[in-house]
């Protein structure tokens, strides 16, 4: 299989074999950032806006070029945002390198798959969840010493995309991605947090109940293609700068 850059006003065409060491060096190149403070969006979505394949995970979507790429985005936060729905449904584990922040505005976290019987996994994560959720989400998680940050939720119940990012860099967590899923990451784009998409669309018609990110026209961003790769097997990956 072979992994082609698309060339675009910031970026010249190549190829490269999709097993051979270049193409992680590519997809570094592609996404690494460098600055300080950004707030990204990492998700993948089939042809028809699907966030989810036929077993309701994106674990059928992906594809080792969507996970490389997952890597990478991952290796340059500071910490990883992502709904508890998604948690329950990816079977999410701590990150390697960045933090994990998982937001609850209901405070229910229970099938969560997260281990947290070691000090470094508990360091790892951080439960975002509303002020009056605090004490209910202190009792599911027990006897482990999780961080609870606890924010004020506004009328519709949910806390504001903002104040999340916000309270993570009151903690130096400056470098975040948002992960999904699809309703956290509508409310971020919604709120115009994000400065850059890195959206991966797989070749794939699956059927889809609900769009992988729904945006009222009002609060459409404009954006410009600051990356495109595409491979043999018809998997696009995009990067999308936010236009100010």
């Amino acid at each position: 299989m072979r992994l082609t850059q698309i060339a675009t006003e910031y970026s010249t065409s190549v190829d490269v074999d999709l097993d051979a060491s270049e193409c992680r060096d590519l997809i570094t190149r592609q996404y690494a950032r460098t600055d300080a403070t950004y707030v990204r969006l990492n998700m993948i979505t089939s042809l028809t806006g699907s966030a989810a394949g036929t077993d309701g995970t994106s674990d059928t979507l992906t594809n080792p070029v969507d996970r490389m790429i997952l890597g990478v985005v991952r290796s340059d936060a500071d910490v990883v945002v992502v709904g508890a729905q998604s948690v329950r449904a990816e079977g999410y584990i701590v990150p390697r390198t960045a933090r994990l922040a998982v937001v609850t505005s209901s405070g229910n976290l229970t099938g969560h798959q997260l281990r947290l019987d070691d000090e470094e996994s508990i360091r790892q994560v951080l439960i975002v969840c509303a002020k009056e959720r605090a004490e209910e989400v202190r009792r599911q998680l027990g006897s482990h010493p999780v961080e609870i940050v606890a924010l004020a939720s506004g009328a519709d119940g949910r806390i504001a995309p903002q104040d999340i990012i916000d309270a993570l860099a009151e903690r130096a967590l400056h470098r975040v991605v948002c992960e999904g899923g699809p309703s956290l990451a509508s409310q971020f784009v919604q709120a115009g947090v994000i400065d850059e998409y890195c959206v991966t669309v797989a070749p794939l018609l699956e059927p889809a109940n609900a769009p992988f990110l729904t945006i009222e026209r009002a609060f459409r961003p404009r954006t410009e293609v600051a990356g495109h790769l595409a491979d043999s097997a018809g998997f696009n990956y995009l990067r999308l700068r936010v236009v100010v």
